[in-house]
């Protein structure tokens, strides 16, 4: 949708009884995000069909396209970018130009930051909600950079202790955010992730002697551990690789011939690697949700994954699961789940009804309306 057109038909007083949510994504960078683009795209599809809602989304130059269903509006003299300088450039912009684009948003009942730092801020009277997915940089500081633990200290800390509300995707990430940050309770939200069940669905035929494991290249993701303990299996099944995608693995340095790095790859081939490898391994050392294993649980692949985080939470019985810090539980676990019996993938099949994107919204819609009581109706 034009831009122009779209703000200029968003928020008319009397054109229904909606909410209006400004979904202000003004720091997306596609294809840098990891599982928070994938929610925030999901979140886009399921609000376009509200009856109680009329959301419209606000994105840089960079992320045009990006939002699935509702209304799109592009903030052109934001750019984007994914370095830290790249992001406090953003913010810079959009709280110098925070009227302009305020008024490029029309009136709004509710403010939601999807990728979590609030730009433009609020507009007085309009309540704020905040998606903040996880505290990884208070759990694991060591491995941010000064910089980087600044700028979430200050937007994403800052943020969440004067927020309206704050919506995170597990029960885990929430005892997190409420131990770490003194936040209330009553306004940290719970909103599980869901699974695209129209896209992975169950394959049950042969699989190859493949480990998959589909994660970017930041610390957190455990790639080294990983490699040795596919190195200790490879002592027995020589024939066994194991494959990665995701961005930023060129920081992972030289690897064995075994490994295959793909990098990022179209969604069809995402969808076939989790359709043919004999294994998922998730072997993250910090997750505030962790889509990747019930992706596999829909598409009848066994997984082993981290004790780690909300990774128990998010996968129940339907895993087997090591400790991410122990190279021969997790390749133990590996090995049973390439042996996996049928029982496994059938309790992953059952496991991933639980979350679907659908509750996922309905979720958010709730946090919206209870922020939105709390303060009467703009005019």
């Amino acid at each position: 949708m034009d831009g122009t057109r779209a703000s200029e038909g968003y928020g008319v007083p009397g054109e229904d009884d909606r909410l209006r949510v400004a979904l202000s994504m003004l720091t997306l960078v596609p294809g840098a995000m990891g599982g928070s683009e994938t929610y925030a795209r999901a979140l886009t599809r399921e609000l376009a069909g509200s009856t109680t809602i009329d959301a419209h989304a606000f994105v840089p130059r960079i992320a045009r396209g990006f939002s699935e269903g509702v209304p799109e509006v592009v903030i052109e003299e934001i750019t984007g970018g994914p370095s830290t300088r790249d992001r406090l450039t953003t913010v810079a912009t959009a709280i110098a130009r925070a009227g302009r684009i305020r008024h490029r948003m029309g009136r709004m009942d509710v403010l939601h930051v999807p990728f979590t730092v609030p730009v433009p801020p609020a507009p007085a009277g309009v309540p704020l909600v905040q998606t903040l997915l996880d505290v990884q940089h208070l759990e694991l500081p060591e491995m941010f950079s000064r910089a980087e633990l600044a700028y979430r200290s200050y937007y994403y800390d800052r943020t969440a202790r004067r927020a309206d509300a704050v919506i995170t995707i597990s029960e885990a990430a929430k005892r997190q955010i409420v131990s770490r940050l003194g936040a209330d309770p009553e306004r940290v939200h719970v909103a599980h992730l869901g699974v695209d069940t129209e896209r992975f669905t169950p394959q049950t035929g042969p699989r190859d002697d493949v480990v998959f494991y589909p994660a970017r290249g930041w610390p957190h993701k455990n790639h080294a551990r990983l490699v040795e303990a596919v190195a200790l299996l490879r002592e027995k099944r020589p024939s066994l690789r194991l494959v990665l995608t995701g961005g930023g693995l060129e920081t992972l340095g030289p690897l064995p011939e075994w490994v295959e790095v793909r990098g990022l790859v179209p969604a069809d081939e995402l969808v076939s690697l989790y359709a043919t490898a004999g294994c998922l391994a998730f072997p993250s050392l910090f997750e505030g949700f962790g889509l990747p294993p019930l992706e596999a649980m829909a598409s009848g692949c066994p997984v082993a994954a981290s004790t780690a985080g909300s990774i128990p939470e998010v996968c129940g019985d339907a895993a087997i699961l090591f400790d991410p810090t122990d190279v021969r539980d997790m390749a133990s676990a590996i090995d049973r789940a390439l042996a996996a019996p049928p029982a496994l993938v059938s309790a992953g099949l059952e496991r991933v009804q639980a979350f679907t994107w659908a509750s996922c919204a309905a979720a958010h819609e709730r946090v919206y309306r209870s922020v939105a009581a709390a303060r009467p109706r703009r005019a």
